[in-house]
């Protein structure tokens, strides 16, 4: 038995267990300082004061300043993780210690919101791994930079500083940001340097980036917005129309906002404004030539010159083509001349017409075709009180239902012709200021009366008995004419005679002759006859001359006396 004054081996490691607080709870699982023994095969032998010594990978001290600092009969801190393992020896890690260290110094770093120092090593799913001095923390790819970094192999190990946005210990995760390093710092930056700029100044600056809508411009560390609109006077469709990725220009600051701090640029402003005395160079009513730039639904916008164009309004694009898209009549890049409709220089607008340019073509086909001449047209629409009738110059003429045939309904009328059709017309009137132009078909037919002569001009009277020659013979009527050479008229269905087996078109024949009363005449002072007014009129006039059948002779017997008084 050893006495007190010759302890031995395992009285040793007692009475250290009970000053730590016994093996599992004194060692295991904390920070400790051990002395290097040895360094041997790729590890690093550590002795910690327990009943055996700990090796360490020489892989843990690889990064950072240890691998200088390691040798043989150095102190190093490592972390406890087993007194002792299968083997009997300690089981140490150098780089839990590191990290154990680094989190009580992380943990107070991000509670003061300071910066913390360190070097992206890793790449994974999402972002990149960044060694906090030990700690290894996640650094999103949306956080390396304030503008998206196609190669990130200039950052990686590279001591820099980064801020904490999130860590939790117990779950060992750490997320950081080094965008929000850069946007402090640059805010800063921004401060200082947007204090020596002012509204109105001309400076230069590089082409960092082109967009769609514009393009930045680093004016020596400090962004500005050179918008497309302020790139010329010109139309400018895309600004790489005008400049290019590293290209210096020569830039205005127009505006500065203090809050934001964002600069907005113009290259335009430098130049001569082309909208100073543009009312006086351009007059209402002057003729100009210019190219179509660009189309839209509402329009056309035509460049009078550099920097000067007006919209021609789909209103003012044709004199016949109604509801078009201005495509249609117009194409980009297309010269056109144009009349100035309205200047406003106040707000940079000037109103062209396309068609003013042109000259009416009602107005034309008033001069070359007057009233009373013919024409011929193809019919582009049937409606229900009329035929749209194509006519020369572009323009449409309009055959009212009444005006198409003599002697038969507008329906009937309506239904003889068909879209595709060539036909010839009479003009009949010309209405510039509506757009109007009147015609009439039925002037033309044989032995029509010419337009405005009197009704005494055919000879004809009302409620007169003529002999007409049937020269056609429709579904509605008979179409007659008096004489070889007389007036033509019409004999309705209803009036081929009294009884309604009478008022059969089919029961005449083309070349027979009929007696027929006049009963009146159109609007064209065509004639209209009747066979049964004639009749009723007839058997009047016997009632009058031969008795009343009042007095008990038949209907028959006045008729026949009146017939027989005709023969003798």
């Amino acid at each position: 038995m050893a006495s007190a004054a010759n302890p031995t081996r395992d009285d040793f490691a007692a009475l250290l267990d009970e000053q730590l607080g016994g093996a599992d709870g004194g060692f295991e699982g904390r920070v400790v300082k051990g002395t290097v023994t040895a360094i041997e095969n790729g590890f690093a032998v550590i002795d910690v004061g327990l009943k055996s010594e700990g090796r360490i990978s020489l892989r843990e001290f690889s990064r950072g300043e240890d691998e200088h600092g390691l040798v043989v009969g150095g102190e190093v801190e490592v972390f406890v993780d087993r007194v002792e393992n299968a083997d009997g020896e300690a089981m140490l890690s150098r780089d839990r210690a590191r990290r154990e260290a680094a989190w009580d110094k992380l943990e107070a770093e991000f509670g003061e919101g300071k910066r913390v120092e360190g070097r992206i090593f890793g790449r994974v799913k999402g972002g990149f791994t960044v060694d906090l001095d030990g700690a290894v923390a996640f650094l999103p790819g949306s956080q390396v930079d304030i503008r998206p970094v196609r190669d990130v192999a200039p950052l990686m190990d590279v001591p820099q500083p980064f801020q904490i946005l999130k860590m939790d210990r117990r779950r060992g995760n750490i997320v950081v940001s080094r965008r929000a390093v850069l946007e402090e710092t640059r805010a800063e930056q921004r401060s200082e340097l947007i204090e020596g700029l002012a509204e109105g100044q001309i400076t230069e600056g590089v082409v960092k980036n082109i967009t769609d809508y514009g393009a930045f411009v680093d004016l020596g560390g400090i962004d500005g917005l050179l918008h497309v609109t302020d790139m010329s006077y010109k139309r400018v469709n895309h600004p790489s129309e005008v400049i290019e990725i590293g290209q210096t220009v020569k830039v205005q600051i127009i505006r500065i906002n203090a809050d934001t701090q964002r600069i907005s640029l113009g290259m335009k402003q430098l130049e001569n404004d082309p909208w100073e005395g543009v009312a006086a160079k351009y007059p209402v009513g002057a003729k100009i030539s210019g190219v179509v730039t660009n189309i839209t639904e509402y329009g056309a916008f035509v460049e009078l010159e550099p920097g000067i164009e007006g919209l021609v309004h789909v209103s003012e694009m044709s004199w016949t083509k109604k509801n078009v898209h201005p495509g249609k009549i117009v194409s980009t890049s297309q010269e056109v001349e144009v009349m100035v409709l309205e200047v406003d220089s106040d707000k940079r607008r000037i109103s062209l017409g396309l068609k003013q340019a042109q000259r009416n073509p009602w107005e034309e086909f008033a001069e070359k075709h007057p009233v009373g001449s013919t024409v011929e047209g193809e019919v582009k629409n049937a409606t229900e009180f009329g035929l749209f009738i194509g006519l020369p110059g572009d323009v449409d003429g309009m055959v009212h239902m009444s005006d198409i045939a003599w002697g038969i309904s507008g329906e009937d009328a309506l239904a003889l012709h068909r879209k595709g059709e060539v036909v010839n017309a009479i003009v009949l009137d010309v209405d510039v200021e509506k757009e109007r132009i009147s015609l009439g078909m039925k002037q033309l037919e044989k032995g029509a009366p010419a337009a405005g002569a009197a009704a005494s001009s055919s000879g004809l009277k009302k409620n007169e008995v003529v002999t007409v020659t049937v020269l056609e013979v429709r579904d509605g009527g008979l179409e007659v004419q008096v004489g070889d050479d007389g007036a033509t008229g019409f004999i309705k269905r209803s009036d081929l005679g009294r009884d309604r087996d009478e008022q059969r078109p089919d029961r005449f024949q083309v070349g027979q002759k009929v007696d027929a009363l006049v009963i009146g005449f159109d609007r064209s002072k065509k004639p209209n006859f009747s066979i049964k007014a004639r009749q009723i009129a007839e058997e009047k006039e016997a009632v009058a001359q031969f008795g009343s059948s009042d007095s008990g002779a038949s209907l028959g017997d006045i008729l026949g006396a009146a017939l027989k008084a005709g023969k003798e």
